[in-house]
C-alpha cells in the first residue's frame, strides 16, 4: 500500500551551532535548517511519503537556505507562503551527550504571522494527516489561526501534535493552558520525557496518557530517549526499546520519531481519521520503526533524518 499524503504546518529554524574558531576572541556559527515541524516534514518525505510542508519563508539568506533544503528532500512547498518578515534563529550549545541547549532570536520573525487568510488557501482533500506542534502552536499572533485550522482539518484527517516544549522562548504554563484543546483536537499526540516534566512536573508517564486520553487523544506516544518508548492507545500500554546506536547529537530525533511513527501507520491505511482501525499491535510496530528513524538521526550531526535507503540497508545489516 502507498503511503498516504501528510501536510505538517510549522516553523523552519536556522539552528546555528557554536563551534571553535580560529582567533580566540571568535566564535563560529555552522547554520544547518532545522525546526520541529520543518525536521517532520524533510524525515517523512525521505521515508517516501508525500509530504507538503505550510510554512511562512523568509525571503532571507536563512529563508533561501530552508527552502533549498526541503525541496532537495522532496518536501512539497506549493503552498508555503513567501513572508516579509526575517527567519527565526536559534544558537545551539552541545554539552558533553550531545543535548542541545538553545537561545532564540525570534522576536517578529516569519514563523508566528499566520493569518487566516493565508491557510484558508490550502486544499485538504487529498491529506489523510495533518501534524503540527511546537512553538507555532504557541506564538502569537498565529497561533489561535493555527488551532481554527486544525480544527476546520479534523472532519477529513488525522491530527496529529507534537507540544515540543520550548521553555526559553515561551513559558510552559502556556502550553499547559492550550493542552488540553490540542488533546481534543488531536488524534495523536507524542511528546518527549522533558516535554512531560514540563508539562505535567512529576507526573508518571501513565497517569499523564491517562489524562490525556480523556481529554480527547486516543494515541499518545511518550519518548525516553535511551530508554525507548512508551505508546498509549485509549490506555493500553505498549513500551518498546530504544535502538541502540553511536550519538553525534539527538538534535531532531523527535522529530524523526514523529515522522517514523507517522510513516509507519501511513503505508498501512490507518490515517485518515480518527484511528478506529488502530490496534496495539499496530502502535508497537509503528513505534519500533520510528525508533530506527530516530536512532539514524542521532548518529549524525544535527537534523539530518535518513533517507529511505539508508533504512533499508540498516535492516539489511540487522538480518545479516
Amino acid at each position: 500500500m502507498s503511503p498516504s499524503r501528510i501536510t505538517v504546518l510549522g516553523e523552519c529554524v536556522a539552528d546555528a551551532f557554536a563551534e571553535p574558531a580560529g582567533a580566540s576572541n571568535e566564535l563560529a556559527l555552522r547554520v544547518l535548517p532545522g525546526g520541529g515541524p520543518a525536521n517532520t516534514a524533510v524525515a517523512l518525505a525521505r521515508l517516501g511519503t508525500p509530504a507538503r510542508f505550510l510554512a511562512r519563508l523568509s525571503g532571507d539568506v536563512f529563508g533561501r537556505l530552508f527552502r533549498a533544503h526541503l525541496e532537495a528532500s522532496g518536501v512539497d512547498l506549493s503552498n508555503t507562503v513567501t513572508a516579509a518578515e526575517p527567519s527565526t534563529l536559534a544558537v545551539a550549545e552541545l554539552d558533553a551527550q550531545g543535548q542541545a541547549a538553545f537561545s532564540f532570536h525570534a522576536q517578529n520573525t516569519a514563523d508566528w504571522q499566520w493569518t487566516a487568510g493565508e491557510l484558508a488557501r490550502v486544499d485538504l482533500s487529498t491529506t489523510a494527516c495533518v501534524h503540527t506542534g511546537s512553538l507555532a502552536l504557541v506564538r502569537e499572533p498565529g497561533a489561535a489561526v493555527v488551532e481554527d485550522f486544525l480544527a476546520s482539518a479534523a472532519p477529513q484527517a488525522t491530527i496529529s501534535i507534537d507540544p515540543n516544549v520550548r521553555p526559553l522562548l515561551v513559558r510552559p504554563e502556556v502550553y499547559r493552558a492550550r493542552l488540553a484543546h490540542w488533546c481534543g483536537l488531536a488524534d495523536v499526540l507524542r511528546l518527549s520525557e522533558d516535554d512531560l516534566q514540563l508539562l505535567l512536573p512529576d507526573t508518571p508517564p501513565e497517569q499523564a496518557c491517562d489524562l490525556w486520553h480523556a481529554a480527547g487523544a486516543r494515541l499518545v506516544v511518550i519518548t525516553r530517549g535511551a530508554d525507548g518508548a512508551l505508546a498509549s492507545l485509549d490506555g493500553v500500554r505498549v513500551q518498546v526499546p530504544a535502538v541502540l546506536t553511536s550519538v553525534a547529537d539527538t538534535v531532531g530525533a523527535g522529530d524523526s520519531f514523529t515522522a517514523g511513527l507517522l510513516h509507519h501507520l501511513g503505508t498501512r491505511g490507518l490515517l485518515g481519521g480518527r484511528l478506529t482501525e488502530l490496534r496495539l499491535d499496530d502502535v508497537a510496530q509503528a513505534c519500533l520503526f520510528a525508533t530506527r528513524v530516530a536512532a539514524l538521526t542521532c548518529s549524525v550531526a544535527g537534523p539530518n533524518p535518513p533517507w529511505q535507503s539508508e533504512l533499508a540497508q540498516l535492516e539489511t545489516a540487522d538480518r545479516d
